[in-house]
């Protein structure tokens, strides 16, 4: 049985606060130098709407949806981690830490997707490490494994490792991790925040059952992608 975890009802995510904050001070101050610095107002009422506009595309980006996942008995539940759709599901080489083959599910996030990421899997949290890297598009291959990105492997109840790696894309230049080695997890828990659209790759044993397929779209804690083997 699972561990039920009192959540905060977050409606804008955390690493967007000082962001809001910030760009709704900035664009007052510009509206209200326009408003009272200009005698024609029509540059004055296009910036307003302007400013609203790209305001709202910045709330929007930010938000948190309430979610819980809802079923009391998660083992072997593999659940998305981010909102967005599955661009890769495919056995791949895995050299950074298992070094043997994996079954890799990626998903990809606009811009106008929800950029927390969430758990997938319950467990003890084995290893976290951040690497540096590029910045190329996130759908491409080479993206993987060239990009910057974080690792976090995660032992579940049963005695499976899972890896997630975020991944940074041409636009998203800063990724958030909240794991810390030796922790418990759980799925229902944010694992981090990445700004600007990247994606998310989940690495699961061969064998395990797959339940996504390419081009599908995911609810990050929502969607359940794989089924561990419980003879792992």
């Amino acid at each position: 049985m699972r561990h039920i975890k009192k959540l905060k009802k977050i409606r804008i995510h955390r690493e967007g606060t000082h962001t809001l904050a910030g760009s709704l001070l900035l664009l007052l101050a510009i509206n209200f130098a326009l408003y009272y610095g200009i005698e024609n107002k029509i540059p004055f009422y296009l910036f307003a709407l302007t400013s609203l506009v790209c305001y709202g595309m910045l709330v929007n980006f930010f938000r948190c949806p309430i979610r819980l996942f809802g079923q009391e008995d998660t083992e072997g539940i593999v659940v998305a981690p981010a909102d967005g759709k599955v661009v890769v599901v495919e056995e791949v080489d895995e050299h950074e830490y298992f070094h043997d083959r994996r079954l890799m599910v990626s998903i990809f996030m606009s811009i106008i997707n929800v950029h927390a990421n969430w758990y997938p899997v319950d467990g003890v949290i084995k290893r976290v490490e951040h690497q540096n890297g590029k910045f190329m598009k996130a759908w491409l291959p080479k993206a993987s494994t060239d990009n910057e990105r974080s690792m976090v492997v995660i032992e579940t109840p049963e005695g499976v490792e899972v890896m997630v790696r975020q991944i940074a894309g041409a636009m998203a230049r800063r990724i958030v991790t909240y794991a810390e080695k030796g922790e418990e997890c759980y799925i229902d828990e944010h694992l981090g925040f990445i700004k600007f659209g990247s994606r998310v790759d989940v690495y699961l044993p061969v064998g395990t059952e797959i339940l996504v397929t390419i081009g599908q779209s995911t609810t990050g804690n929502q969607t359940v992608i794989a089924k561990l083997k419980q003879s792992l």
